[in-house]
């Protein structure tokens, strides 16, 4: 079947599927005003979802074409579940956010079987995949739509490293709970025959193919390899369930990245965004002995699980992405509380007790998702700790600063 016949038998016209921000059924606090977080985006008023252009842009979205698509959706006078949030259309069909994004992404797709081979092709499946990403964003548990659309985000970025100028191999990990997750593995275009490693652990509202960026522009010019796994239920990790041993997942791969030729076991580092922070944390402190290091870009290790002030602070749509993972049968938001307040590494009795393994965590001023007391609390745990804070704006150069920083720590500590 042609990618292109995929694509219409998975998102026929439908007004039947549940609408995205009706997933999670507790009440909270309402609307709440995030401005310019440099790894989640910003709220705006009348949306639901996080809008986070500096994201979609560092990927490879053309800017214009978001602006295009933002306006489709707020001009759609179809149906919505909630009249006062634009991107709530109900269904799939004009003006709903999965069927927007997916259909430019559709066009994107169009031009890379045109192209057929080369750069350009690699360069318009990779467009393909993030648009397809996008369209299952925030990936709540339970979204069809979402589910649907990461199938065909992970086809288009296997497609596009056909073309590309490094190897993309795509590895089983068996599970202890059966069945097997997929994970990709991005080789550098160097004639090693095994790379030191970095295992990304990514925030629970991206997909593993988000992060190609990272490995082209950072990693590979050192010669360092990429594993990337879809956080648990998420993607190809959809069976694997979140909870408070969050890193339950991570672990058991890394047990078995001894198997894979590809890898230099003896060098492998991780490196946690947001949650998945949370997640290479613990892998600090449990699998110590099978890293070198651990680098965390904005840590969601603590505050945000135990303190409702800082729950209040932040959007709705994060708030309904935490309960959708970690308490998805509970409506009542004291039990959701209760429910996060078990995902503290704190409170775990891990973070504040010595952690042998070198951690370099970052942090930007005025995060609400992250204070600075989160990494604070990372480096004074560690035995060679590392912070770096970074202003707010200019975010990309904020950006661009985190990475390569914590690369060249990752470097020094890998190579």
């Amino acid at each position: 079947m042609t990618q292109q016949n995929l694509s219409e038998k998975l998102f026929k016209p439908k007004i039947k599927h549940s609408e995205t921000s009706t997933l999670v059924t507790f009440k909270d606090a309402g609307v709440r005003t995030v401005k310019g977080s440099v790894l989640s985006g910003c709220t705006h008023p009348g949306w639901y979802r996080m809008i986070n252009r500096l994201m979609w842009i560092w990927r490879g979205v053309p800017p214009l074409e978001t602006e295009e698509i933002l306006s489709r959706i707020a001009a759609s006078d179809a149906p919505r579940s909630d009249d006062s949030l634009l991107d709530t259309v109900i269904g799939y069909r004009r003006g709903n956010w999965a069927y927007e994004w997916s259909q430019q992404a559709m066009l994107w797709q169009r031009k890379a079987l045109e192209f057929e081979s080369g750069e350009k092709a690699c360069d318009a499946w990779l467009c393909a995949a993030n648009l397809y990403s996008i369209a299952g964003y925030p990936h709540l548990k339970g979204d069809e739509l979402a589910e649907q659309a990461t199938i065909l985000a992970n086809q288009a970025y296997e497609n596009s490293a056909r073309f590309a100028g490094y190897e993309l191999k795509k590895i089983e990990f068996k599970m202890e709970s059966g069945g097997n997750i997929s994970a990709f593995l991005h080789l550098p275009p160097t004639k090693n025959s095994a790379f030191p490693t970095v295992m990304l652990c990514g925030s629970l509202d991206n997909l593993q193919s988000d992060y190609c960026r990272y490995f082209r522009d950072y990693l590979a010019p050192q010669g360092i390899a990429l594993l990337t796994l879809d956080m648990p239920s998420v993607g190809y990790s959809s069976k694997q369930s979140l909870s408070q041993e969050s890193s339950l997942m991570h672990q058991q791969v890394l047990e078995q990245l001894r198997n894979v030729p590809w890898i230099d076991h003896t060098r492998v580092a991780v490196v946690g965004l947001r949650f998945g922070a949370n997640v290479a944390v613990r892998l600090a402190y449990l699998s110590a002995h099978q890293l070198r290091g651990a680098a965390l870009l904005g840590p969601v290790v603590h505050d945000l699980f135990v303190n409702p002030e800082r729950q209040e602070m932040v959007p709705r749509m994060y708030m309904d992405v935490l309960a959708s993972r970690a308490a998805e049968r509970c409506v009542d938001l004291d039990t959701i509380r209760s429910r996060l307040s078990c995902l503290s590494l704190k409170n775990q009795g891990l973070l504040g007790r010595r952690c042998t393994l070198p951690m370099m965590s970052v942090c930007w001023k005025d995060d609400v998702f992250s204070p600075k007391s989160e990494s604070e609390l990372i480096v004074r745990s560690s035995s060679d700790g590392k912070l770096l804070e970074l202003g707010s704006t200019p975010v990309f150069d904020t950006f661009h600063k985190s990475l390569d920083e914590t690369t060249r720590w990752l470097t020094k500590i890998l190579c």
